[in-house]
């Protein structure tokens, strides 16, 4: 019997990360083998805020060129989840041709001033600050630009105030700051100091807001002025050359994608060679691309340079090898080489444990033993699976406690699994177990405790408590009715739940009444 998956909503990736995303949520299967189970993910968790101090920037004259990015950890790959508090802004990898050696001016000075106190505020978890900072300049800003000033200074400063207000979530505002920027910038002539890395950055947001269509243009902009400055094969080109086949994998336009990956990794290998670290990002992103195309040797390729590269680098033993191994045991699954695929997730999962690269309650930790556990699951395995099931509740209970509701995923886990091996005891425990805890926290009428009622339903009735499991069935129905309206598709997904699975079929009685 095959559990259905609710993930966690998904997360917003405030801005591209220097380093690379290693998705450890792969949700990797057999190739022409459906999977037996699946299972929930583990949503990350906030940072908590403590307090600093305001600082307030007045712009002054010309700017330097400046790079920005958004990361985690400087030493860390990242999760492809999001973090509110990771906002890091440096020079750009690539780019070396706007470094002055007679000093920076005042403008330049105090920009970078603000930008490090938004940066500071924002990763050590003061937001609230963060965002009055973040306002007072830009009332500062718009001021000046209603007096008549509206130049490449009042768009580097609505820059940074963009890209501050993406790194704590204010959306509305960041669209609001670009349209302001684009009106700025459309007027602007392309040898304006730092117009690529604003380009750029805004790519970057657009992308990240899902308006593909606003930032493929901007980054192509980008590149014609960084291709007319320093030629086609510039490592200055990487950054927008990312930003454009990010944008064209999202929208269906995978050979283009393609195409645009391989010209970044013979950049970079031209400039930095063959064994350097900034070849994982392209190499990732074509890799990713690859598997969801369906080419999966190519994907494999790609993920073995990666776990090359970091190898050499840091030795066998880094956490850094240890994430690359789970994306080339993401290749292996697809390819259709699960014990290979196994044998990866569980030496990935050891050395990033005696490396002590992540806690061992770190969300990516989980859901990595989570994908293992499905995998195992899905050959047959199911003892060694429920193994890291239980590995992740006792984890999860001995820092958060018994009662969290964040325990309900690896209950709800576990009681899949159980059903798989048909111990119905076992599995009508946890669930119940479950049912509880969100009660707790959520409610009786809150429509998330519906699905582990349903679920409940379903053991019931293997259990031959067919009284009970109807009556738990029509009770989720009814709260889902409720909350969405009895023509929802939550109340039909209810519905459909049931009846795939064979509930109440010999009753008849599944009904919701008007």
């Amino acid at each position: 019997m095959a559990a259905p998956i609710f993930l966690p909503s998904p997360t917003f990736t405030t801005y591209r990360t220097i380093q690379a995303s290693l998705n450890l949520n792969s949700r990797c299967w057999l190739r022409n083998q459906k999977p037996k189970l699946l299972l929930y993910m583990v949503p990350a968790t906030p940072t908590p805020t403590v307090s600093s101090r305001k600082f307030m920037f007045k712009p002054y004259s010309a700017v330097n060129s400046l790079e920005t990015h958004v990361s985690t950890h400087q030493d860390k790959v990242a999760s492809g989840v999001s973090s509110q508090n990771g906002f890091h802004r440096s020079k750009t990898l690539f780019d070396k041709a706007s470094d002055s050696s007679d000093g920076t001016s005042d403008f330049e000075r105090q920009l970078q001033e603000l930008f490090n106190e938004v940066k500071t505020l924002i990763t050590t978890g003061s937001e609230k600050e963060a965002v009055d900072l973040l306002q007072a300049n830009y009332e500062a800003v718009k001021e000046q630009m209603n007096d008549g000033s509206k130049g490449i200074e009042e768009a580097a400063i609505l820059d940074v105030i963009a890209l501050g207000y993406m790194a704590v979530g204010e959306f509305k505002s960041v669209r609001s700051l670009l349209d302001a920027i684009s009106e700025v910038i459309d007027d602007l002539n392309n040898d304006e100091p730092l117009l690529d890395s604003i380009l750029v950055h805004m790519g970057s947001m657009y992308s990240n807001l899902g308006e593909f269509e606003k930032s493929l243009p901007v980054n192509e902009r980008a590149t014609d002025i960084l291709e007319n400055r320093h030629g086609k094969n510039s490592a200055v080109l990487v950054t927008p050359l990312l930003g454009i086949a990010k944008v064209l994998s999202s929208t269906g336009k995978a050979a283009k994608a393609v195409d645009i990956y391989h010209r970044v990794i013979r950049i970079l290998e031209l400039n930095r060679g063959v064994e350097t670290e900034d070849l994982v990002v392209p190499l990732f992103g074509l890799g990713s691309l690859l598997i969801k195309e369906g080419k999966v040797t190519g994907a494999e390729n790609s993920f073995i340079r990666i776990l090359n590269i970091y190898t050499k680098l840091y030795g066998q033993n880094d956490g850094r090898v240890g994430l690359a191994m789970c994306s080339l045991a993401h290749a292996k699954c697809a390819k259709g080489n699960a014990n290979e695929a196994i044998d990866l997730y569980k030496k990935a999962l050891q050395i990033i444990k005696d490396s002590s690269y992540m806690l061992l309650d770190d969300s990516m930790m989980e859901n990595m033993r989570i994908d293992l556990a499905e995998l195992l699951h899905a050959v047959g395995r199911g003892r060694e699976g429920r193994e890291l099931l239980e590995e992740c509740l006792l984890i999860s209970e001995k820092r958060k406690g018994k009662e969290d509701p964040s325990l309900v995923t690896h209950y709800l886990n576990l009681a899949a699994s159980y059903s798989q091996s048909k111990d119905f005891v076992t599995a009508e425990r946890l669930l119940r177990t479950s049912l509880e805890i969100m009660k707790r926290a959520d409610g009786p009428e809150n429509p998330s405790i519906t699905f582990p009622m349903l679920h409940l339903a379903v053991t019931l009735y293997h259990l031959k408590q067919d009284e009970e499991a109807e009556k738990i069935a029509l009770e989720a129905l009814h709260i889902r009715k409720k909350a969405f309206g009895k023509d929802s598709l939550p109340v039909e997904a209810s519905l459909g739940f049931s009846a795939n699975l064979s509930c109440f079929v010999v009753k008849g009685s599944l009904q919701i009444e008007d």
